[in-house]
């Protein structure tokens, strides 16, 4: 096993991020969520740090259409809305097929938005997530569906090269899952791609091009690992915070970024901010899409 110690660090804690999440590459930059920040910013390879747009609520989950217009969620209101040249537009509202607030999700090439729902509210760290969750899907024209059931804090998710398998981590099953996606973008028979040990909650996810999934892993020792389908660790990464999201970009998608904070307690975000973006070079480069 490879141990990677002390990434770099991108953006220090003296930024004003709140709490980072859903990293994406696009167009020679990460973007990114903040959600007690209220925001969408993006930052490059030399850390300079740019915000695209305050929102009035907090958001999660996150994708980029092929026409450059941004889709995410209300996290509390559960609804997914739309931003393009400063519109802000409601595409879908989840609330009749989910129950307490929307995690991370993902957004296909024909624009179906996978996102979960985990269990909990997390403005109340004190809850314990129910293992009855569920993917809600946004099809293209909006229609709301649940996508699939049954799963335990459904959270990061990344969708293979070929589009016909969606992985996706539940933080408290200790484990990552796959399902087979259809050309309609439905999700089908249900399989486990890792096993994980007990103390390892997977949160966000990338996928490479060996078939291996990088996660955070928040309340770890090893605060990102890698993982190979079955459940066998390759490589971990040791960090002197917790780490909540990952995502690979830059040219060659060799570029680990590591969104990272001290805690995820709302009340300790409030009066301490510690969010901080670290990044690794890796030796395999992504692959799919996250």
């Amino acid at each position: 096993m490879k141990t990677h110690n002390a990434p770099a660090i991108l953006v220090d804690n003296t930024h004003g991020l709140r709490f980072t999440e859903s990293p994406r590459w696009h167009q020679g930059k990460f973007w990114f969520i903040d959600i007690h920040g209220q925001a969408i910013r993006t930052v490059d390879l030399s850390g300079r740090l740019e915000t695209v747009v305050d929102l009035p609520f907090k958001p999660n989950g996150f994708g980029i259409r092929t026409d450059g217009s941004l889709v995410f969620s209300d996290a509390l209101q559960r609804k997914v809305y739309s931003w393009k040249q400063g519109h802000l537009t409601l595409l879908s509202d989840l609330t009749t097929h989910t129950a307490f607030c929307l995690s991370d999700g993902l957004l296909d090439a024909q624009g179906n938005f996978f996102i979960g729902d985990i269990g909990y509210n997390f403005l109340d760290p004190s809850q314990q997530p129910v293992n009855t969750c569920v993917i809600a899907r946004m099809s293209p024209d909006g229609t709301a569906s649940v996508a699939a059931r049954g799963l335990h804090f459904p959270n990061g998710m990344a969708l293979s090269s070929d589009a016909r398998t969606l992985i996706v981590a539940e933080c408290m099953g200790h484990c990552l899952t796959a399902f087979d996606v259809s050309p309609n973008g439905e999700l089908g028979s249900r399989r486990l791609y890792a096993d994980l040990p007990e103390g390892v909650h997977p949160d966000g996810i990338a996928l490479d091009a060996e078939g291996a999934v990088w996660l955070a892993n928040p309340e770890g020792e090893y605060g990102v690992l890698r993982v190979r389908e079955g459940g066998e660790i390759l490589e971990r990464i040791q960090l002197d915070t917790h780490a909540y999201a990952v995502a690979l970009g830059g040219l060659e998608r060799r570029h680990l970024l590591i969104c990272a904070s001290d805690t995820h307690n709302p009340a300790e975000i409030a009066v301490k901010p510690s969010a901080t973006l670290r990044v690794l070079e890796v030796d395999v480069p992504g692959a799919g899409r996250s």
